[in-house]
Formats: structure tokens, sequence, C-alpha cells
């Protein structure tokens, strides 16, 4: 009980702190946290799913929330641009029209069959960034695989270093409590290992984590079909996911260029934009950023939250973004978060 109340009363907060930031915004305070523009997060764009245990509902809006996004952001007087963009709007003189800009993490075939729709219906250009491992399928998802495996059973083995470890997960407290677990194992130095634990499990419960990312991902002609659309842009978002921060600068290095031939092997060019794995401390570091740099991006995108004035150029591969997150899909939330508002109050 104590892991779905401290879910329940995060979210109450959040929720909180977005009506009463929409409510700033209407009565015109804090206009300058708008700043010039704001840069939008995405992973899937789907229908919604109805799952006893659904630990990746952040994760998740569905197409009739990307077109009520899109259509208020359009009330709200915003352009829409694509990154490639971003350096010249910030540029721009101050006197321009707020911008928005979308990105969409991993992907996701769903960003071709349920976003791209959406976005031809308003003409809004995109970028979709790609993972090598995930595209390849030498790389399973494993906050997917840690949901299917959540769904499916009561209880499970996995390995640790003490040796094997048993879960009994028979109520959604119980499922949520071992979710917590698996995320906090996984995040560290030693994520391919962690993740390697959790795949064996979920196949020794019939959970198949190649299967799900070949459900998900979209396959290298896909991506060159994506490509090919006048409103999509594809950038690097490193080979294997994994938290750039843990790594050497070789082997960070090699992350990130990996990522980018891949994206050059689709599309005939070499992709100036990446998205950093997680986008926070794990990967979205000064060190990674120089690295970054190294590797020829010019511009790349955290998740750290926040809008976009004329003083994000001076660290163009460190920008922040903006998630469109599944728990708050309401019109009024999106006016609210390209305010900027939100992140003004919480410092």
């Amino acid at each position: 009980m104590k892991a779905i109340l401290k879910g329940f009363l995060r979210r109450a907060v959040i929720s909180g702190g977005l009506e009463a930031s929409q409510l700033l915004n209407q009565l015109g305070a804090m206009r300058k946290a708008r700043g010039r523009g704001v840069i939008f997060t995405l992973h899937h764009v789907r229908p919604y799913r109805s799952l006893p245990v659904n630990v990746n509902a952040h994760l998740e809006i569905t197409p009739e929330f990307l077109d009520t996004a899109i259509r208020r952001l359009k009330a709200e007087g915003y352009q829409f641009a694509a990154l490639d963009d971003v350096p010249r709007l910030l540029a721009a003189p101050p006197d321009q029209p707020p911008f928005a800009v979308f990105t969409l993490d991993d992907g996701n075939r769903d960003n071709a069959e349920h976003a791209l729709p959406v976005f031809e219906h308003h003409n809004v250009p995109f970028t979709v960034f790609v993972t090598k491992g995930f595209s390849e399928r030498s790389h399973t998802i494993w906050w997917e695989t840690a949901e299917a495996l959540l769904n499916a059973t009561d209880r499970f083995t996995i390995e640790s270093d003490a040796g094997m470890k048993n879960h009994t997960i028979k109520t959604i407290h119980a499922k949520l409590a071992v979710s917590d677990l698996i995320n906090n194992g996984i995040c560290g130095p030693r994520e391919p290992l962690a993740i390697a634990r959790l795949d064996a499990a979920a196949r020794r419960v019939g959970v198949d984590p190649q299967a799900i990312v070949a459900a998900l991902v979209m396959t290298a002609d896909e991506l060159k079909t994506l490509a090919r659309h006048p409103l999509a842009n594809l950038g690097a978002h490193t080979i294997s996911h994994r938290g750039l921060d843990f790594l050497d600068d070789a082997e960070a290095l090699n992350e990130l260029v990996g990522g980018a031939d891949y994206v050059e092997s689709l599309t005939g060019r070499r992709p100036t934009c990446l998205a950093y794995p997680y986008g926070d401390a794990r990967s979205a570091s000064k060190r990674i950023a120089a690295l970054a740099a190294k590797a020829g991006f010019t511009l790349a995108v955290t998740t750290h939250a926040g809008t976009l004035d004329a003083g994000a150029l001076a660290e163009p591969l460190l920008l922040p973004r903006v998630s469109l997150n599944g728990y708050y899909q309401k019109s009024r939330y999106v006016a609210a978060l390209a305010s900027g508002i939100p992140f003004r109050l919480a410092g």
C-alpha cells in the first residue's frame, strides 16, 4: 500500500502544481518563464491500454491527446519547428512567436502508426531518436520487459549477487515494490548484467524480451520509410541505451559514434542531433556532452525539465525538454508546461 500511496501523492502534488501554474499563466504572471520555446519529449503514442500494473504509463500518451496538445499550443500562439531549427530560432529577434518542437525517443513503431497521422494533420515536424540495438534486436528494453514480467506472473525468481532471489507478487503493492527494486538495480554501473538477469527471469515465466522489442520498435526498413517523410527527421539515441556516464570515455564515445553511424546508414546523412539515454545524470553530464561534440553532434537534448531562452545557446549539447507525461493528459496542462512556470516554481 505504501508504494501505491506514494505514487498517488506524487501525482497529486504534480497535478496541483500544474493547476496553479496554469492559473498563473492565465493571469499573465511569470511571462519570462516561457522563454523562447519548448522541446517536448514523447515515447509511445498509442491507444490507451488497460493493464493490471502499468508501470510505464508515464511513457505513453494517446493520439487524441497529442492532437489536443497541438491544438492547445496553436491556440497559445506557438509556431512548430524542427529540432534542427532551434539554434536559429533562439538567435532570432525576441519579438518572434514562441516555438514548440516535438521529439520521440527509442524508435517505437507506434510513432509511425499513431503519431505520424496527427503530425501530418497539423503539418508539424518531429524528430525520432533511434537506438541501434533496439532496431537491430541486439538489445532488449528492460523497462518494457519488467512491465511484462510483473503482469505475467505472481511469482518469479531472479539472480542476484547473493544467489537466486524469489519474489512473490500477488498484490499491486507487491508488484510496484518489486518494480522499484528492478529500477534501482538496473540504473547503475552494472546495467548490462542487471538487464541480463532480468531477461533471464522473464524467460523463466514465459516472457520473451526479444519478442517485446520486435513488437514495439521499428526495423531499419521501417525507419528508412519514416525518414523519407517530409515532416520526419531521425536523430541518434546511442547503440544500447546505457547510462553513458557510468562508462569510460572510450566506451561512451563508441556508443555515441555507433548510434550516429546507424542513423547515417538509414538516411544517407550524418545526424547532428542526439538524445541522451535516460536524459538525466546517468548520461547527460558535461563530460558526456564534450564527447558528444567530439562525435560530431551539434545539438543534444536531455530530460532535464525546462523551457528555452537565448541563454540555451551557451550549452546546445545539454538542452532541456518537457515531458508529455501519460499521467497528465489534459489540455490545460500542456499550456502550463509550455509556460515554463512549473519549473520556475520547482526551482
